[in-house]
């Protein structure tokens, strides 16, 4: 008797046509959108007195809150090194992509290293008027600790796993850039400056790993579970939520006849621009890996 069966193609799966232009354009923006933050925040008045104002508000909330998220932030690194470590080395070991996870690995430690040199060679803040420490803290050390792993662990996932992947790693950085704010280590501008160094790093790397086609292969969206459209509706939903409450906020502090005194306005907003920035480049970047990857082709024989 003879029959037929499908049979995955195992064969490398290249970059989908014009990806590689997409990545570095996604690398240029993570760095120009850097460079716009330490500007807008750093340098400008309006933008030294919103991020200072939101770390200053962060003292309202800091109670229960604050000690949860000391908590939080004492397990972070960790937290981030063994997830990191467990999901590269498995991935690793179980499929033999050690070049792979050199180049993951590798890309984790230079954003890491690249935060810390950015905080000695930045200028310390400049007088603008607004009561503010002088000493630099952008880019927040602990949101690029975390956000970096997380993204070493997007990179080592399989196209199928990527979107959960990409979903929960970014809600894990998101969380420890807001527990930085509440816990009045960093302001709102240092964990998106966080976000936007670790993107300039992990992008580039990703587009190495992926040129090499060993599992650049899905069924995509809807495909698995760990590929199903809810990780990108999510976020959004999320991203858009944050974002009425940042309008709300803002509108409520702004010149007119109902002109409020802040008393938490601006750390809300300042807690909503992380979560935008952060689901953003979530989505961003899922997408973008999304595009990359071909279509699995079922084999015959």
């Amino acid at each position: 008797m003879t029959f037929q069966r499908q049979a995955t193609s195992r064969t490398a799966a290249r970059p989908a046509t014009g990806s590689g232009f997409l990545f570095v354009l996604a690398t240029l923006a993570c760095v120009a959108g850097l460079v716009a933050t330490y500007y807008y925040f750093v340098q400008t008045t309006t933008g030294q007195f919103i991020d200072e104002s939101a770390l200053v508000e962060a003292v309202e909330l800091h109670g229960p809150a604050g000690k949860a998220t000391t908590k939080f932030l004492d397990l972070l690194p960790t937290v981030s090194l063994v997830m990191a470590a467990v999901v590269v080395l498995f991935v690793t070991v179980i499929r033999k992509h050690w070049a792979e996870a050199g180049i993951a690995v590798a890309a984790c430690i230079g954003a890491n290293i690249a935060t810390q040199v950015l905080k000695d060679l930045l200028p310390t803040r400049p007088d603008k008027g607004v009561i503010t420490l002088e000493l630099n803290s952008l880019p927040s050390g602990h949101t690029t600790l975390a956000a970096s792993a997380a993204a070493a662990v997007f990179l080592m996932a399989s196209p199928r796993w990527r979107p959960m992947a990409g979903f929960v790693g970014g809600t894990f950085a998101i969380a420890s850039g807001v527990s930085t704010l509440i816990n009045q280590w960093h302001r709102p501008a240092d964990v998106v400056a966080a976000f936007l160094l670790v993107g300039a790093f992990m992008i580039p790397a990703g587009w190495l790993i992926i040129r090499r086609g060993s599992w650049n292969a899905w069924d995509g969206f809807g495909g698995h579970i760990g590929s199903a459209r809810i990780w990108l509706t999510l976020p959004v939903g999320i991203g858009l939520a944050s974002a009425a409450v940042a309008l709300y906020s803002l509108a409520r502090i702004a010149p007119s006849p109902w002109q409020e005194t802040s008393t938490t306005h601006y750390f809300w907003a300042g807690i909503s621009l992380i979560v935008i920035a952060g689901y953003l480049a979530t989505v961003a970047t899922t997408s973008l890996f999304a595009y990359a990857a071909r279509r699995r082709v079922p084999a015959r024989r």
